[in-house]
């Protein structure tokens, strides 16, 4: 079923933007103190890695089979902890912008629970109540990056993107080793992203934690005859990203 969730993180997101971004960017008028890596983000380009936690589940459309309905009362999709690690390569735009490639790859697991009738679990016992459903992205994404002022060595900042995904776990047939159906998926998607994250400077390399949402635009169910397939109508793909990175 459909959540509002999304926009809540949406919102929390462009809050936490208005909180720390434009009070920082006022402070022209100001003397910062620049500490460590004083001439870091006047360099044209840059290198670093990322890497992060992630929370993914599925965003959802209940199907609208009215069989399925009589047993059925909804499926729903659970947030679920994986990994993401990166590359980065970062071009300077301005004084206030960067343009970012990230290319990475991304394990994620998500989680759908399935609420059976309690007159079909009596005929039934043997129904699943939950599916893990698990997929090993190759990601590119494209990002632009709008920094604040600096204070000392501390810069938050906003970014904004785009990414395309293959998920290589999609390859696999529709049984895996236990001769067990699984949830197959589409293996392409396009996602959009927002995200806040804090630089800070150290003596060598610049340190950054960053959160970020991805929300998937392309739908990844394949049509299948399994009952648990078809409890839902489309399914897209939602990510929280927590990432740590380095840059040099």
């Amino acid at each position: 079923m459909k959540t509002g969730s999304g926009k809540w993180l949406k919102r929390v997101l462009v809050c936490v933007s208005i909180v720390v971004l434009f009070p920082l960017s006022s402070l022209h008028h100001a003397s910062a103190q620049v500490g460590n890596l004083g001439q870091f983000d006047r360099r044209l380009l840059h290198y670093g890695i990322q890497v992060g936690y992630t929370q993914s589940k599925f965003d959802l459309q209940y199907s609208e089979d009215e069989e399925l309905r009589d047993i059925l009362q909804g499926t729903t999709s659970f947030y679920a902890p994986g990994f993401h690690i990166a590359v980065i390569g970062d071009m300077r735009m301005g004084n206030w912008f960067n343009l970012r490639l990230l290319p990475g790859v991304t394990l994620v697991t998500r989680t759908l629970a399935f609420s059976w009738e309690e007159n079909y679990l009596e005929t039934h016992r043997l129904a699943e109540r939950s599916r893990n459903v698990e997929s090993v992205y190759g990601d590119i994404p494209l990002e632009v990056k709008f920094r604040a002022m600096r204070w000392n060595n501390f810069r938050p900042y906003l970014t904004a993107g785009a990414s395309y995904g293959f998920d290589f776990a999609s390859l696999r047939k529709n049984r895996n080793q236990t001769n067990q159906a699984i949830v197959r998926l589409q293996p392409h998607d396009v996602r959009y992203s927002m995200g806040v994250g804090f630089d800070v400077f150290l003596r060598y390399v610049k340190f950054a934690i960053e959160f970020k949402m991805n929300f998937g635009l392309f739908d990844l169910k394949v049509d299948d005859p399994d009952i648990y397939i078809r409890s839902f109508d489309n399914l897209k793909s939602r990510t929280f990203m927590l990432s740590f990175t380095f840059e040099g």
